[in-house]
């Protein structure tokens, strides 16, 4: 790959490199060499329109109607129409940078020469990219087999001039937009407007981000777990080293390195090396155990991800005049089992942060009143903001049944069985936004304990986030809002402001804490 630049259906996609090209900061660029592979593809379906050999969505209709022949004439307007009956997505618009990353996803599958798809269609499709022009998709409509169908059809809409886009903050119908520009809309030929709308990417998209905040989610939760270990004077000795060794799961053992780092040299732990406690509640004493499973989910759906995204996913695959198969690459399955499953690891990553909350609260650990406040009663303290997490928790759990256990006969039962793989995205991302808010709360609450535990310190990069912290949110002595405490919070976790100087000091002082970049449990 040159510096800056990315070579569609020539180099490898992660979800780091996709992120960088919906966010502008690398080029995503067609070679010469790949536009002479897809306009080889482009004319195969050319030679196959002009013999009138029968391939399915090149010169028939659609899902049932496929046995229903189209004369030369008229299979353009067949695409053009494909998209438009297509468009039946409902409900409020995705995120633009989803939709983003799902133009940026279908131009690398398309650039892989299978497709029978036109330079100058993908080359539109990469000036949307880089223009920042994003279609509008409505989030519901996808079952997740022949592809995301509705999906992709209103964010290829635009391509023809039809729908709408986001530019430049203003929504315009596409339209108006190219009549203000100057742009004339795509003439999709044969088979162009399936392989437009045959793919994964509605479900890529989401799982991308899925993957991106999810990772922020694991490294937060780590420092977040130690700071409330040290509030509570929890132990370390269930992250030695040996103890790991003999159940040696990787992610287990990741895990357990980190809060061994984050916690080094740490005043604290010295302080009750000598106590009467003989081992912690599950929520301190387990970190690794569940962290490590959580972050295992997170590690299957990335390496399922990562193969998907670098695939063809269309129907059929136009391998030459001669040959083009009609198959099922567009089926959600592989992507939509680890949806769920990570759905659930991160539900639980919110349900054991809940636990430590909770037990923060309790006046049993020495030197940490009730509710983390020394004058309650006229104060409530922290009460209620472990009433929020537990909403959280409960509200994740709803979310956590398995979309792809459920399938749903569409299309007159040709397509009869469907993943459902985009609503598992959906609700997986939906989990991980709440998780977000959940590890805010921990954060206040750690941090508030944390404060009883003066003038000891804890380990250098611990004693930095409790710092950081404090700059933003100072300690309670009484009750106030502390809604606004809690959004400070989830800024800091968004922001993966923890995370980014945990890294710099651990870097500045040769500590070796493995944080987002680490080449084995990082997205890049």
């Amino acid at each position: 790959m040159n510096e800056g630049a990315f070579h569609y259906g020539e180099d490898f996609l992660t979800v780091g490199t996709a992120l960088k090209i919906a966010h502008g900061t690398i080029k995503g660029i067609l070679s010469e060499k790949t536009g002479k592979i897809v306009q080889n593809s482009r004319k195969a379906v050319e030679n196959i329109v002009h013999k009138q050999k029968t391939v399915y969505g090149i010169n028939t209709g659609f899902g049932p109607l496929c046995t229903t022949l189209i004369n030369e004439e008229d299979t353009k307007k067949l695409q053009h129409n494909l998209l438009k009956s297509h468009s039946v997505g409902v409900g409020k618009n995705i995120d633009p940078e989803l939709a983003r990353l799902m133009l940026v996803f279908k131009v690398h599958s398309l650039s892989k020469g299978f497709s029978g798809v036109s330079v100058e269609t993908l080359s539109r499709i990469i000036w949307f990219i880089e223009e920042d022009i994003i279609p509008c998709v409505p989030e519901q409509g996808s079952v997740g087999a022949s592809g995301d169908l509705a999906p992709l059809a209103h964010l290829f809409l635009p391509l023809i001039g039809l729908g709408h886009v986001f530019h430049q903050g203003e929504k315009f119908p596409a339209s108006e937009l190219y009549r203000i520009l100057g742009v004339e809309p795509v003439d999709l030929g044969p088979k162009e407007g399936l392989a437009l709308i045959n793919g994964t990417q509605f479900m890529c998209a989401h799982a991308a981000l899925v993957i991106e905040k999810l990772q922020n989610c694991l490294d937060n939760a780590d420092i977040i777990a130690a700071l409330n270990l040290e509030a509570m004077k929890g132990s370390v000795k269930s992250f030695d080293e040996g103890l790991h060794a003999l159940r040696p799961y990787p992610a287990v053992m990741y895990v357990a390195e980190r809060m061994r780092n984050l916690l080094q040299n740490s005043e604290i732990v010295e302080s009750h090396k000598n106590c009467t406690r003989v081992q912690d509640p599950y929520s301190l004493r387990c970190i690794p155990q569940v962290h490590g499973a959580s972050r295992a989910a997170w590690l299957h759906l990335k390496e399922i991800l990562h193969t998907e995204i670098n695939s063809v996913t269309d129907n059929p695959v136009i391998f030459g005049e001669d040959k083009t198969i009609s198959g099922g690459n567009f089926h959600g399955q592989p992507l939509a089992l680890p949806l769920d499953y990570v759905a659930v690891a991160a539900s639980e990553l919110g349900n054991i942060s809940d636990r430590r909350i909770y037990l923060s609260l309790m006046d049993k650990t020495d030197g940490l009143p009730k509710l983390l406040m020394k004058n309650t009663g006229l104060n409530s303290g922290f009460m209620l903001v472990q009433y929020t997490t537990a909403a959280l928790v409960s509200e994740n759990k709803s979310l956590c049944f398995p979309a792809s256990a459920d399938s749903i006969p569409t299309s007159l039962g040709q397509e009869d069985h469907v993943s459902m793989g985009s609503i598992s995205a959906r609700k997986a991302l939906q989990i991980i936004e709440n998780l977000e808010k959940i590890l805010a709360i921990e954060l206040l609450t750690a941090t508030q304990g944390f404060e009883f535990r003066r003038p000891l310190k804890s380990g250098l990069l611990i004693d930095k986030c409790f710092e950081y912290v404090r700059s933003k949110v100072c300690f309670a002595e009484n009750d106030r809002v502390f809604a606004d405490d809690i959004n400070s919070c989830i800024g800091i976790i968004r922001n993966k402001e923890l995370t980014y100087l945990v890294e710099k000091e651990a870097r500045n002082h040769n500590i070796p804490i493995k944080n987002h970049t680490h080449e084995i449990f990082g997205i890049y």
